[in-house]
């Protein structure tokens, strides 16, 4: 394996974890209606976290290889694809605030399984529990 497999991992994981809190925080103070939202960081620095949390993504898919890894791998992405979609409801595109909140908690639920399937290298996630 690569000599820049394990800063790769770190840097993933920590742009992840630092993507799942700045939604959480923007989430909470979309729900209390903050001017702290519209801050120009706040609306600029989870676009960066982000692309680096996907470039990462993208250099450690290179290192390790699709092939032998699709099943969870496949997971991840589709997870990804559901959790940005929920964190966009949750965000702004929910029509009440009682479903923004709702679309909230899904979105960090999938954010959990992503993160669970990352961990186990299991497609099913904390799924395989149930």
């Amino acid at each position: 394996m690569s000599d820049l497999f394990l800063p790769l991992r770190s840097v993933h994981m920590t742009c992840a974890a630092l993507s799942i809190l700045g939604f959480f925080i923007r989430w909470i103070w979309m729900l209390r209606d903050s001017p702290l939202l519209q801050q120009r960081a706040v609306k600029i620095v989870p676009h960066i976290v982000d692309t680096v949390l996907l470039l990462s993504a993208i250099a450690l898919v290179g290192i390790i290889g699709f092939g032998p890894n699709a099943a969870w791998l496949s997971a991840k992405i589709a997870g990804l694809i559901v959790y940005v979609v929920l964190g966009t409801f949750a965000l702004k595109r929910g029509r009440t605030k009682g479903a923004r909140a709702i679309f909230g908690v899904l979105a960090i639920i999938v954010f959990v399984f992503i993160a669970s399937v990352a961990r186990t290298h299991n497609p099913l996630g904390f799924l395989m529990q149930v």
